[in-house]
């Protein structure tokens, strides 16, 4: 009998082991999926997010190192001199985080690459960071000025010819985070206006990139 009793209470233990175990991974499953929700909710917080300027937002004045140029609500600024190519978008900030501008790239626009970035490691690096307060209008800037390099007549010419433009603008939050692409695409007007119009957003650091 006594053998019997042992291994009730053996089998008794390891029972109460088991449960014990089930419900510590269950709170452990619990806890990460609250610090997940926790630490998104955070993120969205200082998440900066980029789109196109309206027509009625005001006039901005921007600065090259040789040069300043205007640009209208709703409109891109777009220059070729035989020294350099001039670049200039007007953006808002949607988000809720300062928008901090890293990198960027140009591409001529070729049907079916839409939905299409380059390695972000081979962008452009601006000369500055430019910061963008959430709700703010700011401004993206780039410039050709190296008439030998193939980009320079490349651009030269799409823009002569009145070919669509794509600028890929890479940026974060202010601590370094939350990376984001976000394509314009810069539309010649009959009037002799750029007009830019936002077509994709890339979330480089989540898993799904969308």
């Amino acid at each position: 009998m006594s053998d019997t009793w042992v291994a009730v209470a053996q089998l008794a233990t390891a029972a109460g082991t088991l449960v014990l175990a089930v419900a510590t991974f269950a709170a452990v499953r619990s806890a990460n999926r609250a610090a997940r929700a926790t630490e998104r909710s955070l993120l969205v917080g200082i998440r900066p997010m980029l789109a196109t300027t309206r027509f009625e937002d005001p006039t901005q004045k921007i600065s090259f190192f040789d040069r300043w140029v205007k640009v209208d609500g709703g409109r891109a600024f777009v220059e070729v001199t035989h020294e350099a190519i001039y670049l200039v978008i007007p953006v808002r900030n949607v988000g809720n985080g300062i928008a901090v501008l890293d990198r960027w790239d140009f591409r001529v626009y070729v049907e079916g690459e839409e939905r299409i970035h380059r390695d972000p490691s081979t962008f452009r690096r601006l000369t500055r960071d430019i910061y963008i307060a959430p709700g703010d209008i700011g401004f993206w800037q780039g410039a050709f000025r190296d008439p030998t390099e193939p980009i320079f007549a490349e651009a030269r010419q799409a823009i002569e010819q009145g070919q669509r433009l794509m600028i890929d603008v890479l940026y974060g939050d202010h601590e370094g985070g939350q990376r984001t692409i976000t394509r314009w695409s810069l539309i010649p007007h009959d009037s002799g206006v750029w007009l830019p119009t936002v077509t994709s957003h890339w979330n480089l650091d989540r898993d799904d990139p969308r």
